[in-house]
């Protein structure tokens, strides 16, 4: 974005920042509208969505953004320090929330940071034959230890209410430099977990780094054939929509369900079955691969009849 453009845009927007309530955001909407238009088809298609996202995420609550409790990946306090560096490459995450007991007792997190300071503090040097760099070694003992005999690596962790505004729980993570909150419910239960990557990739879209890989994504929605494919019952329900190209999802009904676990829960009205067939009102079909007693982990999606209308209906019309 050049001088010119970046100063006609930064001066509408401020000319409408003044104006209360929902004609203020109309206003932004505008501007936003109005900057495309003249810039035209070499508009700064990437700028503008994310000022789009900044408004949409003006809107959100912590619930509509969190990682539901099912999905929660943390240790138990008595777990080793071997089994927590397992768990540290399992999981690829940074930041693994510590729970005593069960996930309604969260006691605070451990960063991946601070367990490599362990090791290296607790580590001994060994030389190698060749005479290269010592190895690390760490005793029998260190790592048969349990996490709750290391308290002093326990960071703290945020609590927050579901109902909580998206952007004040950005503003507390940054005042408080603490990046994990945990989402409770009214009992004081643990309901979901939300870190400021996923505060932030609302806004700016999807972060990767160089440890993230295409496998991991690809793991959820994986192709089997011309018309069968294996999801997994946490993907977004946005992305099946765009690997299929099909709207799963009444606009009007886009606050029931986030996940394909949660679209097939809707769909049945209940919790399905192994190898049950859960239909949908476009075609598709849901067979029950993999539940438990609260959910839906897998399930086999069958496109082959998809668009189709049934044939009760096309007689209807012929009739």
């Amino acid at each position: 974005m050049n001088q010119a453009k970046r100063t006609t845009i930064l001066s509408k927007l401020k000319n409408r920042l003044g104006r209360p309530g929902a004609d203020r955001r109309e206003s932004l909407e505008g501007v936003i509208e109005d900057h495309e238009k003249q810039l035209g088809a070499q508009g700064e298609g990437e700028a503008s969505a994310m000022m789009r996202n900044v408004l949409g995420f003006s809107d959100m609550r912590v619930d509509d953004l969190m990682v539901p409790r099912a999905a929660i990946i943390a240790v138990e306090d008595t777990s080793s320090m071997r089994s927590l560096l397992d768990q540290f490459i399992e999981a690829n995450h940074s930041r693994l929330p510590v729970f005593r007991e069960s996930l309604d007792d969260i006691v605070g997190m451990i960063h991946v940071k601070d367990y490599l300071r362990w090791m290296a503090t607790k580590g001994r040097k060994k030389k190698t034959k060749t005479g290269g760099d010592p190895n690390l070694s760490l005793a029998a003992s260190e790592l048969n230890s349990t996490i709750k005999q290391h308290q002093s690596m326990l960071r703290d962790v945020l609590y927050v209410p579901p109902s909580m505004p998206a952007p004040d729980l950005l503003l507390k993570m940054k005042a408080s430099h603490v990046h994990l909150a945990i989402v409770v419910d009214e009992y004081g239960g643990t309901d979901g977990l939300i870190s400021l990557e996923d505060l932030l990739e609302e806004i700016i879209g999807d972060i990767s780094d160089e440890h993230d890989s295409d496998a991991e994504e690809q793991a959820m929605i994986k192709k089997i054939d011309d018309v069968t494919w294996m999801v997994s019952g946490l993907a977004p329900i946005s992305r099946l929509d765009e690997t299929l190209g099909v709207d799963l999802l009444p606009d009007d009904q886009e606050d029931e369900a986030d996940t394909v676990g949660g679209l097939v829960l809707e769909l049945a009205g209940r919790v399905p079955s192994r190898g049950e067939i859960i239909a949908h009102p476009s075609g598709l079909e849901f067979e029950i691969m993999e539940n438990d007693a609260r959910r839906v982990k897998r399930v086999r999606v069958n496109t082959a009849a998809l668009g189709k209308k049934p044939e009760t209906e096309t007689a209807e019309k012929d009739g």
